[in-house]
């Protein structure tokens, strides 16, 4: 299940961006990592490309889809999974209160065909996760129990609120999707401790993440056959 300890992997320096309850800016007591080239499966994704299909490389494995979309100005299609663990930086521990998504910008969903990374492909094990709708008008991030079909049991889903220390960091893994937007949205953390408590941000290396709708755009699918794009 993706809602576990993350051991083992390096913490970020210093502390997060915040806005306390005050509503001065400082430091939380927080430090997060976060990944949005998340492939549901490992192998499920859909990227919002401005380019004719014969100047689209092949699909890259999901480990080399930062680089891959980045040299394109590909944008996440239909949907963005962010994978993010929240670390606390001092020696007391800090309560995760509640997650919420913000979106910060609403457009027309771009007019871009849709590259498929994957041609057809299932997995045994569904993550628990967050689930966010960006098209409602307030968006609210459900927690969704995951299965794992090889084990045959459920994958609870993390509820809040939950305490993270230095040691003990908490991962949480956020589904958004659109049909009808280009969406600009990033997540915030809610968190109390020591005598405070505030808001903690987490985004795209200081941007917000980038959902487009993907729904009735041309889609276009590698073909292994013919090494070249084909139309679906």
């Amino acid at each position: 299940s993706p809602i576990e300890w993350a051991d083992g992997r390096s913490r970020p320096p210093g502390g997060g961006r915040e806005r306390g309850r005050g509503g001065a800016p400082g430091a939380a007591p927080l430090s997060w990592t976060a990944r949005s080239h998340v492939w549901r499966h490992g192998c499920d994704h859909r990227y919002l490309i401005d380019l004719p299909p014969s100047r689209v490389p092949p699909p890259p494995v999901e480990q080399d889809a930062a680089g891959w979309a980045r040299s394109l100005g590909a944008v996440h299609g239909g949907e963005t999974i962010v994978e993010a663990t929240v670390y606390g930086t001092g020696a007391a521990p800090v309560v995760i209160e509640a997650l919420h998504v913000r979106v910060a910008a609403r457009r027309t969903p771009p007019a871009r065909s849709v590259f498929a990374m994957n041609d057809g492909c299932g997995g045994s094990l569904t993550p628990a996760a967050f689930s966010v709708d960006l098209d409602a008008p307030r968006p609210q991030a459900k927690p969704v129990d995951g299965y794992d079909g090889e084990g045959g049991r459920p994958l609870p889903a993390t509820r809040l609120p939950y305490r993270v220390t230095a040691d003990d960091p908490l991962a949480l893994r956020v589904e958004a999707r659109t049909e009808g937007c280009d969406c600009d949205w990033y997540i915030e953390v809610e968190w109390s401790g020591g005598g405070g408590g505030g808001t903690l941000r987490i985004d795209d290396g200081g941007r917000p993440f980038r959902t487009g709708a993907a729904k009735g755009r041309p889609e276009y699918r590698w073909a292994l056959e013919t090494g070249t794009w084909e139309r679906g």
